[in-house]
């Protein structure tokens, strides 16, 4: 079972994420804002990441550049999920270090499918 963390301050979406996430059976750890979420990045370890970028206190293109210049986390995948639909958001997220990029309202089948190649022991 790998440890997921949801870095979102939209409690619909991240619920409907955990409702998506649910059958493959990851623990799964909220934070609602990039500040909250670095702390808690750093002390639970997780083995995805999915980021919002339009967070209170630290915005995902910061917290993804942030984790990306720290050894521990260069190779835990980050993906990116955002009302954020421009090509040049993409490009800089991108940029940034995540390893994805999906544009909001993302199908529930998609998710899965990311989740499931960055983290080859789901079985959902």
């Amino acid at each position: 079972m790998a440890k997921i963390m949801i870095a979102e301050d939209s409690p619909t979406a991240v619920e409907m994420f955990k409702r998506y996430l649910a059958p493959l059976g990851h623990e799964i750890v909220v934070a609602s804002d990039g500040q909250d979420a670095e702390t808690l990045i750093r002390s639970e370890q997780p083995d995805l990441l999915i980021l919002d970028i339009i967070m209170p206190k630290v915005n995902g293109f910061q917290l993804c550049r942030a984790l990306r210049a720290d050894p521990s986390f260069t190779e835990m995948p980050i993906l990116m999920i955002t009302s954020m639909d421009r090509e040049s958001d993409r490009y800089w997220g991108m940029k940034q270090g995540a390893t994805d990029y999906l544009v909001k309202p993302v199908d529930a089948e998609v998710l899965v499918e990311k989740v499931q190649a960055f983290l080859p022991g789901s079985d959902g």
